[in-house]
C-alpha cells in the first residue's frame, strides 16, 4: 500500500476512485483531505448503570442527538466523549482505503476526533462518525463547518469491499 499524494488524490477524484461530496478544493493538502463537522452530535445519556462493551450494544440507544444551527457551537465538557459526523460523504473505490486523523492544530488544544477507529474500509460510501474526546481541563467549543480532521488515502494491493454493520454510516 502507498499513501496518495496531492496529485494522486486529484487524479483519484477525476477517475472517481475517491468521491467527496461536497468537496472543498482548498481542503486538499499534500497527502490528505480535510473534512469538516456537520451540525449533529450525540451525547451519552447520564446514567449510573454500567455500559456493556459487547457486539450487541448499540451506541444509538445509549446517546441522545443534539442538533446545532450553523453559526452556533456545541460544547464538549472536559474529559468527556461525544460523537459527531462529517459534513462530507466519502466514497472510496474497492482499491482505496483511508485513515482518518485529527488535525494537529486542534490536538494541541486537547481535541481527539477519532479516539481509536481511524481506518476507513475500501468500498465505503458514507459520512464519517467522529468519536470526539476533550482531553483538556477546559470546555471545547465545536463549530459546524470547521475542518477538524483529515483523511489520508492509500492504494491497496488488490481490491476488497467492506460489508458490515457500519456500511451505511449515520450518526
Amino acid at each position: 500500500m502507498s499513501v496518495l499524494s496531492h496529485d494522486a488524490i486529484i487524479k483519484a477524484f477525476q477517475t472517481k476512485e475517491i468521491v467527496i461530496t461536497p468537496l472543498n478544493e482548498n481542503a486538499v493538502g499534500p497527502a490528505s483531505v480535510d473534512l469538516s463537522l456537520d451540525n449533529e452530535f450525540r451525547i451519552f445519556k447520564n446514567t449510573d448503570s454500567p455500559l456493556d462493551i459487547k457486539e450487541s450494544t448499540n451506541y444509538r440507544e445509549e446517546t441522545d442527538v443534539v442538533t446545532i444551527k450553523d453559526g452556533e457551537y456545541f460544547e464538549v465538557q472536559p474529559h468527556t466523549t461525544c460523537l459527531g459526523i462529517t459534513r462530507e460523504t466519502v466514497t472510496l473505490s474497492n482499491g482505496i482505503c483511508g485513515l482518518l486523523e485529527g488535525r494537529s492544530r486542534f490536538a494541541r488544544l486537547g481535541l481527539f476526533v477519532h479516539i481509536t477507529a481511524s481506518f476507513m474500509n475500501p468500498g465505503i460510501s458514507n459520512r464519517q462518525v467522529l468519536e470526539i474526546y476533550n482531553s483538556s481541563n477546559r470546555v471545547i467549543r465545536l463549530y459546524p463547518g470547521e475542518r477538524v480532521c483529515q483523511m489520508i488515502f492509500m492504494r491497496m494491493d488488490g481490491t476488497a469491499q467492506y460489508k458490515g454493520i457500519f456500511e451505511h454510516n449515520y450518526l
